[in-house]
C-alpha cells in the first residue's frame, strides 16, 4: 500500500518563548523536533508533506537541505489543524493510498509504533483510525469514545465532556491514518462553528461517522511516545525521556555506561559491543563508536564522528566530524575538529586541531597517517597532513606538511638564567 505522510508543523509555539527560533526546529542531542519526526516516517512513506506557518522560510530551508522526498506546504493564515490538512490536499487530488498525519512536535513516537498503527489501520479495514493512549490523569486531552462494538464512536474534547465521559482514560494521541479515496472530501466540509473559528481535524471523526465509514481507534501502550513539546520545561523533559530510551537501548547491546544518570547518548550514534562509556559524557548528533573503545570522562562527541575499534577518547576531550582509527588514543583536554586519524596514533594531552580560520571563515583538514606521535600542546593548523610515522615534539605549533618518520619541533630553545629570581 502506498503511503504518504502530513506532518503538521505551522504552530507558533508561543511558550517556547523563543523570537529566532520556530517551534519544530528546537533540538534534543543535536537534532531538530521535526527532524524526529521526518526520520520516524521516512522509511514506509513515500512522500512526505510538511505543513509550514511561522517562521516558514527557517523551516522550508531545513526540510530543502535534509529531506529530497519532503516538501513544504504553507498554511497562511493558521485557522486550525484541519485547515492545515486542507492545505495539502491538491498535491493529493489522485491519491489513493494512506495518508499518516502527525504533529511535528512529537519526537519521541518510534518508527515500529507507527507501521504497528498503519498494520492495524490496514488489517481492520478502516477508513479513518485515530491513535489513541490511556493516560491516568486524562485532564486536558480528548476522551475516545467508543461504540458497543469497540469502533471509535466520537472524540469528546474535555471543555464538552460529560462527567461520565471525563472519567474515560483513552484520549486521543493526534496521530491519524486515513483511506484517502474515502476521507479526503471531509477537509472541503469541514465547519469552524466554534468560539476560535477554526477548522478542527478531530471534526473528520464525526463525518467519517456521517458517511458510515469504518472508523477506528489504536491504543498506542507507551504514552510517552505522544508527548509534545510546548514548552522548554516539556523540551528537557522528553529529553530525559528518549535519553532513558536509547542509554536502555546501548546497554541491552553490550555497550557499558557506568553512570546512566549523567551520560547523554543520541539515537542517532552507533555503539559496538564492550565499549565503555564514562560518566558526564555527551554525545550528540550521528555517529559510529566501534568495538572495545572506552569514552570519556566528561568527553563531548558532537556529530560526524566515526571511532574505530580499540580508540581511547579521554576525559574532557572534544570531537567533531572526524575520523579516528583503530587502536589509537587521544589524550585529556584535546580538541579534533575535521580531521583524520589513522592507526596507532597517540594524541598527547591538551593537543588542538585548529580547523576554523575566523577571516575566511574557512574550515580545514587535518591528517595524521598511521603510527603518528603528537606531543602534549601541540597545535596543528589546518589545512596539515603529518605523513606516516612521524613525531612532532609538545609545544609545538604545526603549520606545514610533516614528512614520514620526521620529528617536528617548533618549541623555543630553553634559556636557565641562574639566580635570576634572588636578583627580582
Amino acid at each position: 500500500m502506498n503511503i504518504k505522510s502530513v506532518i503538521l508543523a505551522a504552530g507558533k509555539g508561543t511558550r517556547m518563548k523563543s523570537e529566532t527560533t520556530p517551534k519544530v526546529l528546537h533540538q534534543i542531542m543535536g537534532k531538530t523536533l521535526l527532524g524526529y519526526v521526518l526520520d520516524n516516517v521516512k522509511h514506509f512513506s513515500s512522500e512526505e508533506f510538511v505543513v509550514v506557518g511561522h517562521h516558514a522560510d527557517e523551516v522550508e530551508k531545513f526540510v530543502k537541505d535534509n529531506y529530497e522526498h519532503a516538501q513544504t506546504v504553507l498554511q497562511s493564515p493558521q485557522l486550525g489543524t484541519g485547515h492545515a490538512v486542507s492545505m495539502v490536499c491538491p498535491y493529493l487530488e489522485n491519491f489513493d493510498g494512506f495518508v499518516l498525519i502527525l504533529c511535528g512536535d512529537t519526537p519521541l513516537i518510534k518508527e515500529e509504533t507507527l507501521k504497528d498503527f498503519i498494520e492495524f489501520h490496514n488489517n481492520t479495514n478502516s477508513d479513518l483510525t485515530v491513535m489513541s493512549t490511556i493516560f491516568e490523569n486524562p485532564t486536558n486531552y480528548g476522551r475516545i469514545i467508543r461504540e458497543k462494538d469497540n469502533s471509535l464512536k466520537c472524540i469528546v474534547e474535555e471543555k464538552d465532556a460529560t462527567s461520565e465521559q471525563k472519567a474515560v482514560k483513552e484520549v486521543n494521541a493526534g496521530i491519524y491514518c486515513l483511506n484517502w479515496g474515502k476521507v479526503k472530501n471531509a477537509f472541503s466540509q469541514l465547519k469552524s462553528n466554534n468560539a476560535q473559528g477554526e477548522y478542527y481535524l478531530t471534526d473528520i471523526i464525526s463525518w467519517g461517522k456521517e458517511q458510515n465509514l469504518n472508523v477506528n481507534a489504536f491504543i498506542l501502550e507507551n504514552s510517552d511516545e505522544i508527548y509534545g513539546i510546548n514548552s522548554r520545561s516539556n523540551l528537557a523533559t522528553a529529553t530525559k525521556i528518549m535519553n532513558k530510551r536509547n542509554l536502555e537501548k546501548y546497554m541491552e547491546q553490550g555497550v557499558t555506561i557506568v553512570d546512566p544518570d549523567s551520560t547523554w547518548i543520541s539515537e542517532d550514534t552507533k555503539i559496538g559491543q564492550d565499549t565503555i562509556i564514562y560518566p558526564a559524557t555527551y554525545i550528540e548528533g550521528k555517529n559510529i563508536i566501534g568495538k572495545n573503545c572506552k569514552i570519556g570522562p566528561c568527553a563531548h562527541l558532537r556529530g560526524g564522528v566515526e571511532v574505530c575499534d580499540n580508540v581511547k577518547v579521554g576525559n574532557f576531550v572534544e570531537v567533531k566530524k572526524s575520523k579516528i582509527c583503530s587502536n589509537t588514543n587521544v589524550g585529556h583536554l584535546s580538541y579534533i575538529g575535521d580531521s583524520e586519524l589513522g592507526q596507532r596514533v597517540n594524541i598527547g594531552a591538551g593537543t588542538i586541531t585548529a580547523n576554523y580560520d575566523p577571516i575566511s571563515k574557512i574550515k580545514s583538514k587535518t591528517i595524521l597517517k598511521d603510527d603518528v606521535k603528537i606531543g602534549s600542546n601541540t597545535v596543528l593548523v589546518a589545512p596539515v597532513t603529518v605523513e606516516e610515522g612521524a613525531n612532532v615534539g609538545a609545544g609545538s605549533v604545526i603549520t606545514k606538511d610533516i614528512t614520514d618518520w620526521a620529528l617536528a619541533i617548533t618549541r623555543a630553545p630553553l634559556r636557565v638564567i641562574e639566580n635570576w629570581v634572588k636578583r627580582k
